[in-house]
């Protein structure tokens, strides 16, 4: 991963989020795909916050994006690692967020954690 690939990664995933295309979004994750999230914990009524596979994945994105018609993300900063990604950004309220985003061989999302701010 240089500075550059996580950029690009990164508008790129904010852009598809802010299109609201689900395909889009999709097409970033590994089909084996593990998110963990506080948000996923309180949508999904699961003490874990815990995401499995790129099927469940897709259902939960999708609930999001309906309960949330004007979701909206503003890209704030990306750090780079070796195999990884943070995206930092925020919400159209405010909300900011970093997801740490680990990446598979071919460069696809493999996991995630999310962090809000309150």
């Amino acid at each position: 991963m240089t500075k550059d690939a996580a950029w690009i990664l990164a508008n790129h995933w904010v852009a598809a989020w802010n299109a609201h295309d689900l395909d889009l979004i999709m097409a970033h994750y590994e089909d084996a795909i593990e998110l963990t999230s506080p948000v996923a914990a309180q949508l999904l009524g699961t003490p874990g916050g815990k995401v499995a596979g790129k099927a469940s994945l897709r259902a939960y994105f999708q609930r999001g994006l309906e309960l949330y018609p004007e979701l909206r993300f503003h890209l704030e900063d990306v750090l780079w690692g070796v195999n990884s990604v943070v995206l930092y950004y925020t919400n159209q309220k405010g909300t900011r967020t970093g997801e740490f985003m680990e990446l598979s061989a071919v460069g696809k999302v493999a996991r995630v954690v999310a962090h809000y701010s309150a």
